[in-house]
């Protein structure tokens, strides 16, 4: 749809942002244990890698297109700094970020809030992530609603975010020259199945490790293959506070020989009873031997936070520190201890400050672009997790 140059020259644009220009460099920490970096861009995040690139094509298509879109998303922290930032710009587009108030971080949430851009809106719902999805996908799923207000997205619900994903895990593979394993933290599972789609297209990749923390409803399906849902934990890595893993559906689709409707059926079940059955001949052939679930609770990820400091002078968050953690606990028992493991880098340190300085004494300083943020205005609205509530609250942010 997009002629391949315009679309060369978006990703330019795009990634011409980032303070690295390697955009994602992979780092070795000690022997065959690697970090690739995600968190160069804008927001210090690596949502950036594809919201960067969603701002500069929802542009470029709704100005060929003479439409204007309202967005509406949930984050559990990054994603809405890196959404408001990719598309503050856009002359097209309105944006609605719903955030749980309370449970992200003060870096996370002045980034979203202290945009001066007309077309960001910032909303603090009275609940968790989970809630603030809901929200999110019950407005999809009102027609009327939907079509009347011009909704689009940049959640994962949105192709593009997990497309661009794909693309770092190939160039990590060529920096280093050979096959390994990856350790992804994740909560909404988006960034680890943009790793199985790399997998799927022919990338060689030995096997990923699914990171969790206390909200591990990941790590109990690869144990149990029962998917449970719990009481969202908060935690020292907010962003993965989740336990209805979005893209998780994505995967069951496959493992359902891409029948919607049996995928459906599954889902509807899951949120009535609270439980998802996969069956064993599907868990085998689709993730025995591809996925290992390991959860880090938040000693263990201050625990490692300090270790790296220690031995590397190096500071990491603690979304990267679950990663890097369920990485060395798999290394020598699910993967030889020779396979290189790559875990995801997925925050700069200094969205956690609080958390690094507990671990290692040290307080991570903001890059040059942000060092005033702690200081900077706020604009936000605070709403309860009602959907009328937001609807409304939507309809009136419209230019």
């Amino acid at each position: 749809e997009i002629d391949q140059q315009v679309f060369e020259r978006l990703c330019v644009e795009a990634y011409s942002t980032f303070r690295n220009t390697e955009v994602a460099p992979l780092v070795e920490i000690s022997p065959n244990e690697y970090l690739l970096e995600l968190f160069h861009g804008p927001t210090l995040a690596f949502k950036d890698v594809a919201l960067q690139l969603v701002g500069k094509l929802f542009d470029h298509v709704l100005a060929q297109r003479n439409k204007r879109v309202m967005i509406v998303g949930a984050t559990s922290g990054d994603t809405g700094g890196a959404a408001f930032d990719g598309v503050a710009s856009c002359r097209n587009v309105d944006i609605v970020m719903l955030y749980p108030n309370n449970r992200v971080s003060d870096v996370q949430r002045r980034q979203m809030t202290t945009l001066t851009a007309k077309n960001v809106h910032a909303v603090a719902v009275d609940g968790t992530f989970d809630d603030c999805q809901d929200l999110v996908k019950a407005m999809f799923n009102d027609e009327k609603f939907r079509d009347a207000n011009q909704l689009s997205a940049v959640n994962s619900i949105n192709w593009v975010r997990v497309m661009a994903q794909v693309v770092y895990y190939i160039t990590a593979l060529e920096k280093l020259g050979r096959s390994a394993v990856f350790s992804v933290p994740t909560g909404n599972f988006g960034n680890v199945l943009a790793g199985w789609i790399a997998k799927q297209m022919g990338a060689p990749i030995d096997g990923f490790v699914v990171a969790s923390n206390k909200n591990d409803i990941l790590t109990r399906f690869f144990e149990s293959k029962k998917m449970t849902s719990n009481e969202v934990v908060p935690t020292l890595s907010p962003s993965m506070d989740i336990q209805v893993s979005s893209n998780f559906e994505r995967l069951i689709f496959e493992m359902n020989n891409r029948d919607g409707i049996a995928t459906a059926k599954q889902l509807v079940e899951f949120r009535s009873t609270g439980e998802l059955n996969v069956a064993a001949g599907s868990y085998q052939k689709w993730i025995s031997g591809v996925f290992v679930g390991r959860r880090c609770d938040d000693e263990e990820t201050l625990t490692t936070m300090r270790d790296v400091y220690k031995k590397s002078g190096m500071l990491i968050d603690p979304h990267t520190a679950v990663g890097l953690s369920a990485a060395r606990q798999s290394a020598g028992v699910d993967y030889p201890k020779e396979v290189p493991m790559i875990t995801l880098a997925t925050a700069h340190p200094a969205k956690f400050p609080d958390a690094v300085r507990r671990a290692t004494g040290e307080t991570p300083k903001l890059p040059e672009h942000l060092a005033d943020l702690m200081s900077r205005p706020e604009r936000s609205v605070s709403l309860p997790n009602d959907l009328k509530a937001v609807q409304a609250f939507v309809a009136g942010c419209r230019n």
